[in-house]
């Protein structure tokens, strides 16, 4: 059988977003689990595939332009007054919170995706 590379999309700014204090998502362990990787001397034996950012453009493939134009305007300070009360896009602290650099790390994670499917890599 021939050998064959693990393969996997890594971004290093991922790991400096916070959810929220009691989110369960914790985007730092991703940071963690990569550096542990790297630590036990693994990474010349992967891929390490670092994805493009999504551009708001590509991201209105499968949203609509409104909601990216949110994503690109909410804070934790304008969630309250943009989502009309956490009725529209998000659900509050403990689902999907608002957070400083919310689109940032959305481009990351479509970027991911779009990877995936499309061949959207920067360089590794």
């Amino acid at each position: 059988m021939p050998y064959s590379r693990v393969s996997y999309y890594y971004d290093n700014d991922v790991g400096s977003f916070s959810y929220a204090p009691n989110h369960p998502m914790k985007p730092f362990r991703m940071r963690m689990t990569h550096n542990l990787v790297a630590a036990y001397g693994m990474l010349d034996k992967m891929h390490v595939l670092r994805p493009r950012r999504a551009e708001p453009l590509q991201m209105a493939a499968f949203h609509t332009d409104e909601y990216i134009d949110f994503l690109g305007k909410v804070t934790p300070e304008t969630a309250e007054e943009l989502t009309g009360g956490g009725q529209r896009y998000l659900l509050g602290e403990l689902d999907n919170p608002a957070f400083e650099g919310l689109f940032e790390f959305c481009s990351i994670y479509a970027g991911g995706s779009l990877g995936t499917s499309l061949g959207f890599l920067a360089e590794s």
